[in-house]
């Protein structure tokens, strides 16, 4: 590494990613063995026909184990057994969808799975990609050594620059080398932590520290970072194990919502073409993703902290101001609240977005029960006089 130089500096294209971006991505449902081109054209289809599209989902994300070597010209290839067609007849196909299209790399010399990365590659694969129609780039950071995280990424923020091709970048440093300091300007959203498990509280050590983990885990892994996102450079907290088959439907819910309320790329990691209708109603409510998606562009800060309770409050664009109210407990919580506490400007209206409904005022005691793992999550407007 020593005998390459550093970009001068990083070239990113703005306009992309003014809100959390949303979309799907193969691993957590596929794995490495699963994907194909076949499944991400049903995938691509069932984002149309769920209403995922409606609701503002829009990239298909193939992630690792699509490719399995270079050419003689050190051309990236695709696994013609798994896409025969090429990628570039499948991001054809997405793209007659109206949706768009991403894949995955790795900063280093090889990817997670052992395929082929990046490293030496970076402005070669970024024409790649832009002749193949990508509008989404992972680049992970297995494989690495001795690589610094700022050059690398900073590396192929320039490469897909230079290609000339609008592409949203994903870095997926785990948050090692703590990228909201200084990915801003390299990526449009950078991860925060370690790979999220199919889970509700059970942490991912390495080292004998927490890496990653269940939802949980990773949502503690947040705090105090919220000042480091908005439009244009989003925390990452990694992808949604909605419809995974393993967390309750309360806990669906209780996700979705805390995900939404940290204004965190909403990227779905389920099976769309077979989800049931539980998962399909948690992942296309209109009322929490505009939270999420809200163009001020603010993430959640916990406003009330008592262990197994917890109130993350998120200021919206006008007067509006969203509250997540989290019971961590094992045991339903009897909510009795007095919105005096938090020193409201005036009387609100309260809506209750899993019910869809007004569900009071902020001049009442907000009473509720809220089940074991879930969420009373509600959006406060101004009463009009």
């Amino acid at each position: 590494m020593a005998c390459l130089s550093l970009p001068v500096h990083s070239q990113k294209f703005e306009g992309l990613a003014k809100t959390p971006p949303m979309g799907w991505n193969s691993w957590n449902c596929m794995g490495c063995h699963g994907i194909s081109e076949k499944l991400i054209k049903q995938v691509a289809d069932a984002m149309v026909t769920s209403g995922m599209k409606d609701a503002g989902y829009e990239y298909i994300v193939i992630d690792d184990c699509w490719q399995t070597g270079r050419d003689k010209d050190g051309t990236i290839i695709a696994d013609t057994a798994k896409f025969p067609s090429g990628m570039k007849a499948l991001a054809d196909y997405v793209h007659t969808k109206g949706l768009k299209f991403g894949l995955y790399s790795c900063a280093g010399s090889r990817t997670c799975q052992e395929r082929p990365g990046s490293l030496g590659h970076e402005y070669q694969d970024a024409r790649t990609y832009a002749a193949w129609g990508v509008d989404y780039l992972k680049y992970d950071w297995c494989n690495t050594g001795t690589q610094d995280a700022v050059w690398s990424y900073t590396l192929m923020r320039d490469a897909l620059f230079t290609a000339g091709r609008p592409v949203v970048f994903s870095i997926c440093e785990w948050g090692l080398s703590k990228p909201w300091l200084w990915a801003g300007n390299v990526g449009h959203l950078y991860r925060t932590t370690g790979d999220i498990r199919n889970n509700w509280d059970i942490p991912d050590a390495k080292e004998g520290k927490v890496w990653g983990g269940g939802v949980v885990i990773i949502l503690d892994m947040q705090q105090d970072l919220d000042s480091y996102a908005g439009p244009g450079h989003w925390l990452d907290p990694d992808m949604l194990e909605v419809g995974n088959h393993v967390l309750s439907a309360d806990e669906s819910m209780a996700h979705f919502s805390l995900w939404a309320m940290l204004a965190a790329p909403l990227m779905a990691g389920n099976n769309l073409a077979g989800m049931n209708d539980t998962t399909k109603t948690i992942l296309t409510n209109k009322d929490v993703i505009a939270i999420d998606q809200d163009p001020l562009g603010i993430a959640a800060h916990k406003v009330i902290d008592e262990e197994r309770f917890e109130v993350f409050e998120k200021k919206l664009a006008g007067e509006d101001i969203s509250y997540c109210f989290f019971n961590r407990d094992d045991k339903p919580l009897q909510l009795s609240f007095d919105w005096g506490q938090l020193h409201l400007a005036g009387k609100y209206n309260i809506r209750d977005l899993w019910q869809h409904k007004i569900i009071g005022t902020t001049g009442e005691v907000l009473k509720a029960e809220i089940p074991p793992h879930c969420v009373l999550h509600v959006r406060l407007s101004p009463v009009k006089l």
